[in-house]
């Protein structure tokens, strides 16, 4: 396994003051405006296989508030089997679902790196401690299905709705699986709203604040860098880079207990401009830690 590197990037406390004010420095836009999924700009087709009943994907369609483009290039499918997102102009591309009980999610929580995971260390898993997690930019689930295979209680906030829809759908499928069943269900949750400010208004209204929350937004790749990856390519051309993820840091200081961590590409500038007090480095990627939530407290209206 390739070894991972911990900086503690050691501050004062007027440093800290001064990052506070960063927060709320030129362009700074309140949670109440920002984090907001716009509907009209969402096109995509719903579509469903010969075997399924036409009942089922209207029903999907109300659930989530989508409204089919037949023109549209990208399809959200619904096979016998599972919820499929599909890009109908590459049709080499194999669709994107989500799938806890087998293939690569399977082979990791069974020879995966355990505690010594990158994002394990990065929440501050311990022998005998697992934090409770808020996933708020939950995306497949992966990394909240690495930590709730690892005894962490996530809450998986999705702010748009066909990304919903697929997490959802690989839920309830992994629920009724004998093996992992019971336990996902006790650990791993979704919420679902088209803005970040009314999920935290859920949560403050369901559940006690989450010792960590837990961000990784969407960023563009490198302009020179290779071929990105099927499921990039698909999931670029429905939801694109979050631009409005520097929004994110503040509500998400607010609602943490002990720390914000922010996953980033290697070449990625921090979330906001605001640097953490400590990272964790992998081959491609870093964690940065907020460990002071408290310190980055701002009001969550106006």
């Amino acid at each position: 396994m390739r070894p991972m590197r911990v900086d503690i990037l050691r501050d004062s406390a007027s440093t800290r003051s001064q990052r506070r004010r960063n927060l709320k420095g030129e362009g700074y836009i309140s949670p109440s405006e920002c984090c907001r999924i716009d509907m009209s700009k969402m096109n995509i087709c719903l579509l469903c296989e010969p075997d399924v009943d036409p009942k089922a994907l209207s029903t999907l369609a109300e659930r989530w508030g989508i409204t089919s483009d037949d023109k549209a290039i990208m399809a959200l499918v619904l096979t016998p089997d599972r919820l499929e997102l599909r890009k109908r102009d590459e049709k080499k591309l194999h669709g994107i679902y989500v799938d806890f009980v087998s293939g690569t999610m399977a082979h990791r929580r069974c020879f995966g790196g355990g505690r010594s995971e990158a994002v394990a260390k990065a929440v501050g898993i311990k022998k005998n401690y697992r934090p409770t997690v808020v996933d708020a930019t939950a995306g497949l689930g992966r990394d909240a299905f690495v930590l709730a295979s690892l005894g962490c209680n996530v809450k998986m906030l999705e702010r748009h709705p066909v990304v919903a829809a697929l997490l959802d759908d690989g839920l309830q499928r992994g629920y009724q699986d004998a093996e992992i069943g019971l336990w996902l269900r006790e650990r791993m949750t979704l919420l679902h709203a088209s803005s970040f400010t009314s999920l935290l208004t859920d949560l403050a209204n369901t559940v006690s604040r989450p010792d960590v929350v837990y961000l990784d937004p969407m960023y563009p790749p490198r302009a020179k860098s290779a071929l990105v990856k099927k499921e990039m390519r698909i999931f670029q051309s429905l939801v694109g880079a979050d631009e409005d993820a520097d929004n994110l840091l503040a509500p998400a200081c607010a609602l943490a207990l002990k720390r914000v961590v922010v996953k980033r590409p290697a070449y990625a500038p921090p979330l906001a401009g605001i640097c953490a007090q400590a990272r964790i480095l992998t081959k491609n990627h870093r964690f940065d830690l907020y460990l002071y939530p408290q310190s980055f407290k701002l009001p969550l209206g106006g």
